[in-house]
């Protein structure tokens, strides 16, 4: 039987060694080491060096585990448990010299989210849960925000850059927040943001286009700290279906029936 919490306190650990790397890394970094993966897809050697160092250390803790990664460090393969990993989350920022990235990193066990940890680089802020535990930040037990309404709520969201098909009723939902909330805020990286939804910071979270290790992760912290995930149509695919509403749970609601009558089918 896989000891989750322990397990959970050695990938904080190897999150932070890896952070370190990434840290130091940006203090030489240029323009020029950029690679183009697509329209608006960055990637680095930072990256990819990341991604095979947390692989290494991920393979030690449990190796028998499967992995899903962003940057294909490794053959995707089926487990009982599988490890989601995206080893920069807010590469555009990285690049830019923005200080909003980090390592987002999950486990599944049967495709059941089970642990998440969430590593902020530039604040030192280790967001960590597992399975039956609450969500902590550097060893301080975190919970989703107590504003029930919109209009008390800051609101975070994620611009489009790749899939422009729904941006018409993403612009609607926008424009719904710009009017009703304390305000918007796009950070660049979905895991932060999920992260920031989980110690009640931003009240809820909402975006599309996003791939599993973008939010596995920041997606169980919100839950383990008391919040709601949902898809857009308030179902649970919110891993693989490349939706997300997360917040806590009269917010998520009142957020959730705007996305359902603006984006409808479409």
């Amino acid at each position: 039987m896989v000891e989750l919490e322990k397990v959970c306190m050695a990938v904080c650990s190897l999150a932070r060694e890896t952070g370190a790397f990434i840290r130091q890394e940006r203090t030489t970094f240029t323009f020029s080491k950029v690679e183009h993966k697509g329209h608006n897809d960055l990637v680095s050697f930072v990256d990819k060096s990341a991604e095979k160092m947390l692989v290494t250390g991920l393979k030690t803790l449990l190796p028998a585990c499967g992995f899903i990664t962003e940057e294909n460090t490794v053959s995707r393969s089926e487990s009982e448990y599988q490890w989601i990993i995206d080893p920069l989350d807010g590469t555009t920022n990285f690049v830019h010299g923005i200080p909003c990235y980090c390592i987002s990193i999950a486990l599944t066990r049967n495709k059941k989210l089970v642990l998440g940890v969430i590593y902020e680089i530039n604040m030192d802020e280790c967001f960590y849960a597992w399975e039956q535990s609450p969500a902590w930040l550097n060893g301080n037990e975190i919970r989703v925000s107590g504003q029930s309404k919109i209009s008390d709520s800051l609101v975070a969201t994620g611009f489009p850059y790749t899939n422009y098909s729904r941006l018409v009723p993403y612009m609607e939902v926008f424009d719904y927040c710009m009017r009703h909330s304390n305000g918007l805020r796009r950070l660049g990286s979905a895991a932060v943001d999920l992260a920031y939804v989980a110690c009640g910071r931003f009240e809820v979270f909402y975006e599309y286009g996003l791939n599993a290790w973008d939010v596995a992760a920041g997606a169980f912290l919100v839950q383990q700290a008391g919040g709601t995930v949902t898809d857009f149509s308030g179902q649970d695919d919110f891993v693989f279906g490349r939706e997300i509403v997360a917040g806590n749970t009269p917010a998520h609601g009142e957020l959730l029936a705007v996305i359902r009558e603006k984006f409808g089918d479409r």
